[in-house]
C-alpha cells in the first residue's frame, strides 16, 4: 500500500522539521510540504507527533533455535516492532551456537518465515572454527561475534593464537563481549568463599567489575589497532573504558575521526546501563543481573557523557530474555540477561524529555550511527530513496509498563510499574505498517539487511 504521512515533525539528520512523507513500494518516495495531492491508499495525519527513523538494535538475543521456551524470533521481533525497532542484529549464542555457515543460514531461514522486523545475524567465532568464519559474506552478514569473556552460551574465545588470527584476517567487522575471564573467575571464587550461597545481589557488580571490563576492552582495542581490524565493542558498562575511544563524527555514511580517517574502534551503550545502577539490585535483584554487570551510579553518568561527546557511538539493548522462574533462582544459579527491546525507544525518549539528550541525538544514536557503523544499505535515515523504516511517537501520551501489555515471550520486564511519557503509535517496516496503536499486521515479514562493504 502507498501511504501518505501528513504534518509530522520529522526528526532526521540533526533537524526537526514539519513535513509530509510519501511511501511507495516500500521506500520513501517524497519528503516535503503540501504533498496531500499525491494519491495514497492510506493517509495518516500525524499532526503533533514525531516521525523518527526506525530503531536499529545491533545487539539482541532472541534464543532461537534451542531455547524457544524463553523467546523466539517471532515473539521478540514483534515486541521490538511495538517499541519502534524496525531492524535487529542477533547474536550467535543460541543452541546450537551459530558456528557454521549452515547453522547461520538456518537462523536466516527462520527469520524469513517469522520475523516482523528486518534482520541480520552475527557469525560466531570460537577457538576452533576459523575456516568457517572466513567463509562469511561481509555484504550479507552484520559481523563476527567474539566472546572475550564467558557469558550465556559458553562461547568463550580464550586462545591468544586464535584471537590474533581472527583479528589479523577477519573479512568484516568484529563485535566483542569484553570481560577478562581470569579476573571474573578469581573474584567469583573469592566471593563464593566469603558468602557461600547466601550472597547479596549487588555482588554481581563486584565480581564482573571495572577491572575485568577495562583489561578485556583494552586487549581487544590493542588487537584492532595492531591489525587494522574494524572492531565494535559491545555494551560498555564502565566509565573506565571510555578513555579507550576517540571522538567520532558521522560524515558521508561513515564514522570518522577529526583527521578524516575512519574510526577503527567503535562502541555501544545499552539502555539498561544508562537507566539502572547498582542501587537497583536492592529492589530488582536478579532481574537486572546481566553481563557485563550494571555498576555503581557514577558509571552510567560517564557512559551517558561519552554518548553525548561521540566517544561512544550507538545505543542498543542487549535484549536477552529468561523466564521469571529462572530469574527467581538463587544468585549463583540465576542466568544473566533481561528483556528490554519493547521499551528501548521509550527509555531514550524519557531521557530526552528530561533534557539529558536532544531528540535529534536519539535518532542519531539509535538509527543513523548504527547504519553508518555497520554500513547498512539504504536504512537508518529518513531520505528519499531509502527503505521506509519509520516510527511515529506521541510525546504527550503515557506508556504504562504492565505484564498485560508485554509482547516478549518471557512475559516480564525490569521496567514493570514505570510510566514512560511517550507512546509509540505506528511502526513501518520497509514501508509496511506493521504496528498501529496496539495492533499488528503480520501479513508482510521483514527483510534481510544488506551491507555496503
Amino acid at each position: 500500500m502507498n501511504t501518505l504521512i501528513l504534518n509530522a515533525r520529522v526528526v532526521n539528520e540533526n533537524t526537526i522539521q514539519e513535513s509530509d512523507v510519501y511511501i511507495s513500494n516500500g521506500h520513501i518516495e517524497r519528503i516535503g510540504k503540501n504533498l496531500q495531492h499525491l494519491a495514497a491508499d492510506r493517509i495518516i495525519d500525524a499532526k503533533g507527533t514525531y516521525l523518527l527513523p526506525g530503531v536499529i538494535d545491533d545487539q539482541v538475543h532472541f534464543r532461537e533455535p534451542g531455547l524457544t521456551y524463553k523467546a523466539d524470533i517471532h515473539s521478540e521481533a514483534r515486541a521490538g516492532v511495538a517499541g519502534g525497532v524496525t531492524s535487529f542484529m542477533e547474536m550467535p549464542n543460541t543452541v546450537p551456537n551459530a558456528l557454521t555457515q549452515q547453522l547461520l543460514q538456518d537462523k536466516y531461514d527462520i527469520a524469513e518465515r517469522t520475523s516482523l522486523a528486518n534482520y541480520s545475524f552475527f557469525m560466531g567465532g570460537s577457538n576452533s572454527n576459523y575456516d568457517e568464519v572466513m567463509r562469511t559474506d561481509p555484504t550479507q552478514v552484520c559481523g563476527i561475534k567474539i566472546f572475550m569473556g564467558s557469558s550465556t552460551g559458553n562461547m568463550l574465545v580464550d586462545s591468544p593464537e586464535v584471537l590474533e588470527k581472527l583479528f589479523a584476517n577477519a573479512p568484516m567487522l568484529i563485535a566483542t563481549h569484553c570481560e577478562d575471564e581470569a579476573t571474573v573467575r578469581h573474584r567469583m571464587e573469592f566471593y563464593k568463599e566469603k558468602y557461600g550461597e547466601n550472597v547479596p545481589y549487588d555482588i554481581h557488580a563486584l565480581i564482573r567489575n571495572e577491572e575485568a571490563c577495562l583489561i578485556s576492552s583494552s586487549f581487544a582495542s590493542g588487537l584492532a589497532h595492531k591489525h587494522g581490524t574494524r572492531l565494535h565493542i559491545l555494551h560498555i558498562s564502565t566509565g573506565d573504558e571510555v578513555s579507550l575511544f576517540e571522538v567520532g563524527e558521522r560524515k558521508n555514511g561513515k564514522i570518522l575521526l577529526a583527521n578524516g580517517s575512519p574510526k577503527l574502534v567503535t562502541s555501544e551503550a545499552c539502555v539498561h546501563h544508562l537507566w539502572f545502577d547498582a542501587e537497583d539490585y536492592h529492589t530488582l535483584g536478579n532481574k537486572i543481573k546481566c553481563n557485563p554487570a550494571i555498576k555503581a551510579p557514577h558509571h552510567k553518568e560517564a557512559i551517558f557523557q561519552a554518548l553525548l561527546d561521540n566517544r561512544i557511538d550507538v545505543i542498543a539493548t542487549d535484549h536477552a530474555p529468561h523466564t521469571i522462574e529462572e530469574k527467581a533462582l538463587p544468585y549463583w544459579q540465576a542466568p544473566s540477561g533481561l528483556p528490554l527491546i519493547q521499551h528501548t525507544l521509550n527509555v531514550m525518549l524519557e531521557f530526552s524529555k528530561k533534557g539529558k539528550i536532544p531528540l535529534e541525538r536519539v535518532a542519531e544514536k539509535m538509527s543513523h550511527a548504527v547504519a553508518d557503523c555497520f554500513q547498512i544499505k539504504e536504512r537508518g535515515y529518513i531520505r528519499e530513496g531509502y527503505w521506509a523504516d519509520l516510527v511515529l511517537v506521541d510525546l504527550d501520551g503515557t506508556t504504562s509498563v504492565q505484564p498485560s501489555n508485554l509482547y516478549s515471550k518471557c512475559g516480564w520486564s525490569p521496567f514493570e510499574g514505570t510510566n514512560f511519557h511517550s507512546v509509540i503509535t505506528h511502526t513501518f517496516v520497509s514501508g509496511h505498517l506493521a504496528y498501529e496503536n496496539g495492533n499488528f499486521d503480520e501479513t508482510v515479514k521483514g527483510s534481510r539487511l544488506e551491507f555496503s562493504r
